[in-house]
């Protein structure tokens, strides 16, 4: 038997639109969609997010990784703990790359810049609700110099920096304590290369 294709791949499929629904932080769009094989086309909407960094920050001679706490409302609504652990993640801007994001969204909340970023891996969280695509660093900082307060004054924000060591950090995804659905595949993508972790670090370009 031949092994299936598991690689994504473009659709066929012919869209109309976008229909503005409605406009926010991220704009709200309607589309019309028309996939091969199929008589009707289907409606769907899309919250056009766009790219992210996200960083997962290690001080790899204190064995500690550095995680936030900042407020989210759909964990408040959803969960009633809208105090959330995290790892620093942020949108990319235009004209910038992901790297050169999670430079600056590692600087913004954790206080912290870091020595090296290596490109891990990347996701989309919520491909059936938004365009977001996710691009996972490593980090190499220095957690001794962390502050305790940090986040971007012009955007209003505030988080809560923390030395945690990687044991404890990996007992708690182990719990089911964490939600955040980029700090959970950080913590789990650490799991599974925490041995590997000073070969991938030298693999990384030096942070400007």
């Amino acid at each position: 038997m031949d092994e299936p294709d598991l690689s994504d791949r473009p659709a066929d499929a012919a869209l109309s639109g976008p229909e503005l629904i409605g406009r926010g932080r991220y704009d709200y769009e309607r589309y019309r969609v028309s996939l091969a094989g199929q008589d009707e086309a289907l409606t769907r909407e899309v919250v056009r997010v766009g790219r992210v960094a996200v960083i997962l920050p290690i001080d790899l001679a204190r064995d500690e990784v550095v995680l936030i706490r900042q407020f989210r409302l759909g964990a408040e609504l959803a969960l009633g703990k809208g105090d959330l652990v995290e790892v620093p993640a942020g949108h990319v801007e235009p004209g910038e790359q992901p790297v050169e994001a999670a430079l600056r969204e590692c600087r913004e909340e954790t206080g912290l810049t870091p020595e090296r970023l290596v490109p891990i891996f990347s996701l989309m969280p919520s491909a059936g609700m938004s365009d977001e695509d996710m691009s996972f660093f490593l980090a190499v900082v220095d957690a001794g110099a962390l502050p305790a307060r940090a986040g971007a004054s012009h955007e209003n924000e505030e988080t809560r920096p923390m030395r945690v060591p990687v044991d404890r950090a990996l007992a708690a995804l182990a719990a089911g304590q964490l939600h955040y659905g980029a700090a959970v595949a950080a913590l789990q993508w650490l799991a599974l290369n925490r041995a590997r972790l000073p070969e991938i670090a030298r693999g990384g370009g030096a942070a400007r």
